[in-house]
């Protein structure tokens, strides 16, 4: 019995050793195979570029995403530097010299939020600056640029809620705030010193 249990134990052996030969050999065959198809055929395709954005300054933007195309600078709204406000638009444009001097350029654009009250088209300046402040609707604000008072008292002026609101344009009360966001507020403010020309269009 013992003669018979050694005999059939090197054959388990033999058996696994043969069987592992071949495993090694199949091995080796699998990567020659792989060596002569590598590169693939079909070489992958590059990663989507992506298009950096967000705001509407000219410079490009700066909030990630996609950038919609700049909208253009209203016809026959003035000359030199100014600000240009596009009542229907809702849209402001600041407009400077071009870096060359042979024309002139939008440095940025943005949405605006109007209150009750818009002023008529037409030109006007910039009389007085407010760095804080209370809005006539009572919200406390910053960075104001006040460009015209109507005849019924009205002030109209640009201007940022510090707690970022914006005024109801269906108000019962006669405002004529044009508010910004803090950050385009600052903008203006920069831009925008007294006695800069302010073109009100349609």
């Amino acid at each position: 019995m013992a003669r018979h249990s050694s005999g059939s134990s090197s054959g388990v052996f033999v058996t696994a050793l043969t069987a592992a030969a071949l495993a090694v050999v199949g091995f080796f065959a699998y990567q020659a195979s792989a060596a002569d198809n590598w590169p693939p055929s079909t070489p992958a395709a590059p990663p989507a570029e992506e298009t950096e954005g967000g705001s509407d300054n000219a410079d490009g933007g700066a909030d990630g995403g996609v950038v919609d195309e700049q909208p253009a600078l209203p016809a026959e709204s003035g000359e030199g530097r100014r600000v240009v406000y596009a009542l229907e638009q809702r849209r402001i444009w600041l407009v400077d010299e071009s870096e060359d001097g042979t024309g002139e350029a939008v440095t940025r654009t943005y949405e605006v939020f109007p209150s009750s009250q818009s002023p008529d088209p037409g030109s006007y300046a910039i009389t007085s600056r407010w760095e804080q402040g209370t809005g006539s609707d009572g919200v406390a604000i910053e960075h104001s640029v006040i460009f015209h008072t109507a005849d019924d008292g009205t002030v109209f002026g640009f201007s940022a809620a510090v707690d970022g609101s914006t005024p109801n344009p269906e108000a019962s009360q006669r405002t004529g705030a044009v508010r910004q966001t803090r950050a385009d507020g600052e903008v203006m403010w920069e831009f925008a010193t007294e006695g800069s020309v302010v073109v009100v269009v349609p």
